[in-house]
């Protein structure tokens, strides 16, 4: 098969598809890859590197595209990309559709195989794909918070873990998934007083169990979010429905009762965002306003540290690309449930239920879709 890897051209996104190491593991089990010219420039990788792996390079994307069997990426698709898939093309990316209606009505109409990163399951149960991502995220959502935090930044000049004689800063935390638990673990690390919140009774033992009584952990109902997030120097949003749209768990009305200066960091903002004032932004202006509360809502936060999460993503995808691959995209599917799972248009039908609900599509079954 032919593989082509585009540059990235979200603003301010350096991750790439595939480093030299996968590269060398596909064309070891006999497959060509396409890189466009600088495509790794961004994690420190060179065109050399990729060509000694195998690796042929490309001067433009279009031919990326034109030529590829399947397109390799990190972000969803552009909307300057979408216009360069072609029927039966597969794609295999982070995507999250749901509160994306463009983004999936331009995938429709492309009628190529789009199989989503977000939403491949795991054996025992998780998101393999999105999870080291959601590490990442989850670490730098406490960096993120911490410097808005900061009184040339707009926030309320708190530090986070005090000092003497001074309390530390209170960070509220929604969701005890992979986000929640690594944002705690580096607010904990930096002196913080951290409270986790989260509707599972099981994720809250988990949360002790790990952090013992340096965690508080609260059962998530309206009145006790209303409770933290009033007295909140910090909250961070983790919460995850996979494929779907992430609730809004903090309304307008909350935000206008937390501190002048406050901060909230919406780690959930690619599905949406879990706070009814949040909008996507970028590393270039990351954050704004809303009623003296400062939010930081960047939709690709790993982007910042390119080199370590595309590395991370590259651990978990290469397994599944090299089956793609080697298979065809129909026996990998038929193959692998996980795997089917991540499927979420093919053929100018929606197969991820979910999205189909959250947008307004028909939805139509894998295996349907699929013939299998």
């Amino acid at each position: 098969m032919l593989i082509g890897v585009p540059k990235e051209i979200k603003n301010h996104e350096y991750r790439v598809g595939l480093i030299p190491s996968s590269v060398g593991e596909l064309v070891h089990s006999g497959h060509q890859v396409i890189m466009e010219t600088n495509a790794g420039n961004g994690i420190g990788m060179s065109d050399a590197d990729y060509e000694a792996a195998g690796a042929s390079i490309v001067g433009t994307p279009d031919e990326v595209f034109e030529r590829a069997d399947m397109v390799i990426k990190v972000k969803e698709p552009q909307a300057d990309e979408r216009k360069k898939l072609r029927p039966g093309q597969i794609l295999f990316t982070y995507l999250h559709l749901a509160p994306d209606p463009e983004q999936t009505k331009d995938l429709v109409e492309s009628e190529a195989v789009c199989i989503a990163y977000e939403t491949v399951t795991g054996p025992t149960g998780g998101l393999p794909l999105l999870a080291p991502m959601s590490e990442v995220a989850g670490r730098m959502s406490i960096q993120a918070g911490a410097s808005c935090l900061e009184k040339a930044h707009g926030g309320r000049g708190v530090l986070l873990g005090g000092v003497p004689g001074v309390p530390p800063a209170d960070v509220v935390i929604l969701g005890g998934g992979i986000v929640g638990t690594n944002a705690a673990m580096m607010a904990l690390g930096l002196g913080a007083c951290v409270t986790i919140v989260d509707r599972s009774a099981d994720v809250l033992r988990r949360q002790v169990v790990q952090f013992g009584t340096d965690v508080r952990t609260m059962f998530s109902t309206r009145g006790a979010v209303e409770t933290l997030v009033a007295g909140a120097d910090l909250v961070i949003g983790g919460v995850l429905i996979p494929g779907a749209a992430a609730p809004k768990l903090v309304t307008a009305e909350m935000v206008k009762t937390m501190k002048p200066g406050a901060v909230v960091v919406d780690v959930a903002i690619d599905q949406g965002g879990c706070f009814e004032t949040s909008r996507a932004t970028t590393h270039s202006d990351p954050t704004y306003v809303v009623d003296d509360v400062v939010h930081y809502c960047v939709a690709n936060m790993p982007g910042a540290v390119a080199r370590t999460s595309t590395f991370a993503l590259n651990n978990v995808t290469l397994p599944f690309t090299l089956a793609l691959a080697s298979k065809g995209y129909k026996q990998a599917l038929d193959d692998d449930p996980h795997l089917r799972e991540g499927l979420n248009v093919h053929g100018g039908q929606v197969t991820n239920k979910p999205v189909a609900e959250a947008l307004g599509y028909e939805y139509i079954p894998t295996q349907k879709a699929l013939g299998l």
